[in-house]
């Protein structure tokens, strides 16, 4: 059933970002200006938000300041002609979901410095167009998006309209539609060029695949939806890598994750900066490896598959909306989420019930730095420890009634009753932090997001102002980008299982070592009562049921589609079942997968052969391969 949307979605995704065949860009309507908040000249202190884009459409400004309002975003809007505009802002009340009072996410749209009588993100559980009235614009302004709160205000964009009876549409291809016709965009992708292989991810199991292949003499395309490399290892979302390389029989599987890893290890806590994870030096790598072509902040959201071979991709630029067309021999889907595969219908799982969710990690800081704080809590870039300093500077943190009420609740990090507060705060923010147990991995991200961020602020808003506790510490930072677990698993000739694992079944195609326990996800029932269907902290399983010997080498099989013939996958993606993507999940298992990955698309232009043909025809050429590794020689 799954496979069968996914097919569905694609086509519908194809026929929106192709568009007509025929039909040039056009100019815009001359009674209409829309402006794209993740487009504006200057986003200040909010951020570009592009995870749900698949989703609601579009990425769009977050206003992530942590309690603290963040500079205005700005631009220079040029109108058609100076008049009468109604006006439409594009956004929502982020915690109607949970019917919650109060409206956190509150911001004012400036023109030329004055706000319009509207204050926006106050309505609407969903995305929406919430009506600004009318005002009379000269033919040029300075248009701002002015935040009131810092609490997660978000704005995706702002149409201004002569014609006061015109409504915008909601509906996707409608809004898509309109959104070409009044940016002017053109109605095909523009041409990316043709590669032997396309890698759509850059966390660790993207880069690798790609740096794997392009040393090997491949052409690559690299294509990442965000400016930064590393994925759930990265400063965006900070989490810390796991997982062991460079096992026998293979000892240089590993080699470019080695690479590629921070030379100061983040450690297992919310407290690592942002410094640790040396965004800049992956940067540089990935874009000094020659064959190899890097496309940052582009999101590939369709894909042209016919006769059960994928022929290209489309990727929009996350600032831009500008698509651009990747045409290749080969693909790997490195997105975590299965997204190329479910774009060009291969077949997938979906755990829908009782997954792993999503975390947001966070984190709490002293006051009285030297230097102030920066007005984004997003900011920081000073080295934090989990052991804080009492200071005099106070802190105070408004109440949150819209968010998680946790006033009787017991959480982690908050002492029982006569127990004495402790001065090591390591329990807030933590990996466990997770939520969506129960909710749609592919469409509801949105809300597991928005439902970690509430009980984050709950529980600090708890500890501050009914425990009276930390009066001189605040919020320091908290990841806005979803540091995932578990959505979709494309399937492969062979489907790995927690038994194979646990038995220790040996393959003959045998290629990347996990070293990780069958760890898997559930609401902690400490913590479960009163937030049943809404919980935000997991606990994991444990003992002799959820180990194995390792390490333990998985199939080739499990890395490419078994109907998609020129598709494969690395990362937490790949072929195997809920049980069995604990231990294959993190990060540097899931880089190595990229190594192999990579190395077997050059044996696949080496031999004018598709993935499956690997291993039922090259099978000493591919362990020839392994055993020989791509990485720089060690002594």
């Amino acid at each position: 059933m799954r496979a069968c949307i996914a097919r569905l979605l694609g086509a519908v995704l194809c026929s929106i970002c192709v568009g007509p065949a025929q039909g040039a860009q056009t100019a815009p309507p001359a009674d209409r200006l829309l402006l794209e908040a993740e487009n504006f000249d200057e986003v200040g202190g909010w951020v570009v938000d592009q995870q749900f884009m698949d989703q609601m459409g579009s990425p769009y400004l977050l206003a992530h300041g942590l309690g603290d309002p963040v500079r205005d975003a700005v631009t220079l809007a040029k109108f058609p002609s100076a008049g009468t505009y109604r006006v439409w802002v594009r956004t929502r009340d982020w915690v109607a979901p949970w019917q919650a009072p109060d409206a956190p996410g509150r911001f004012q749209v400036l023109v030329n410095g004055q706000p319009l009588v509207t204050t926006f993100g106050t309505e609407g559980a969903a995305w929406h167009w919430q009506d600004g009235g009318t005002i009379k614009v000269p033919a040029q302004a300075r248009i701002a998006l002015h935040d009131l709160t810092g609490f997660e205000g978000r704005c995706d964009a702002i149409l201004f309209c002569k014609d006061a009876q015109f409504q915008p549409p909601n509906e996707r291809g409608a809004l898509e539609l309109l959104r070409r016709e009044l940016l002017g965009l053109p109605a095909e992708p523009e041409s990316g060029g043709r590669y032997d292989l396309v890698v759509v991810g850059g966390g660790l199991a993207g880069m690798s695949a790609a740096i794997s292949a392009a040393r090997l003499g491949l052409t690559v395309a690299l294509v990442q939806d965000r400016p930064a490399l590393g994925g759930n290892n990265s400063s965006e979302v900070r989490v810390w890598l796991n997982g062991n390389i460079r096992q026998p029989p293979y000892p240089r599987i590993g080699d470019i994750v080695a690479e590629l890893e921070p030379k100061k290890r983040a450690h297992a806590g919310a407290g690592n900066t942002a410094d640790l994870y040396e965004d800049a030096r992956r940067l540089t790598l990935v874009r000094r490896q020659q064959g190899l072509t890097l496309l940052t902040e582009q999101r590939v959201n369709a894909a042209d598959a016919q006769g059960g071979i994928l022929r290209s991709v489309v990727a929009q630029h996350i600032r831009t909306a500008r698509r651009t067309r990747l045409a290749a021999r080969w693909f790997a889907d490195c997105t975590g989420d299965g997204a190329i595969g479910a774009l060009a219908g291969a077949d997938f799982e979906v755990t829908d019930k009782q997954h792993m969710g999503p975390s947001n990690l966070w984190h709490v800081r002293q006051t009285g730095e030297p230097q102030p704080f920066p007005r984004c809590g997003c900011e920081d870039t000073n080295a934090v420890t989990v052991a804080f300093a009492e200071t005099k500077s106070a802190a105070p943190f408004p109440r949150c009634p819209w968010a998680v009420d946790l006033r009787n609740k017991p959480f982690p990090g908050r002492p029982s009753a006569g127990q004495k507060a402790p001065r090591n705060l390591e329990n807030l923010g933590q990996w466990y932090w997770e939520s969506g147990f129960d909710r749609d991995p592919i469409a509801e991200v949105e809300w597991m997001r928005d439902q970690n961020f509430r009980a984050m602020y709950g529980a600090w808003d708890t500890l501050k102002n009914v425990d009276k506790l930390y009066p001189n510490y605040k919020l320091g930072w908290a990841a806005y980008i979803a540091g995932k677990r578990e959505s979709r698993r494309l399937l492969g000739d062979v489907v790995l299982t927690a038994d194979d694992f646990r038995t220790n079944r040996i393959f003959s195609d045998a290629c990347f070592p996990c070293t990780w326990g069958i760890d898997l996800h559930f609401p902690d029932p400490k913590f479960q009562k009163g937030h049943e269907g809404s919980e935000f902290i997991s606990g994991f399983t444990r003992g002799g049921k959820y180990s194995y010997k390792g390490p333990y080498w998985a199939p080739y099989r499990c890395l490419y589609s078994r109907n998609i013939s020129n598709l494969f996958m690395a990362g937490r993606d790949i072929s195997v079942t809920h049980e069995a993507l604990g231990p294959v999940r993190v990060m540097r298992t899931c880089g190595m997968m990229g190594e192999v990955v990579g190395m077997a698309a050059a044996l696949c232009k080496q031999h004018d052969c598709q993935p499956r043909d690997i291993y039922a025809r090259h099978p000493d050429a591919h362990k020839a391969l392994l055993a020989r590794g791509v990485g720089p020689q060690r002594p």
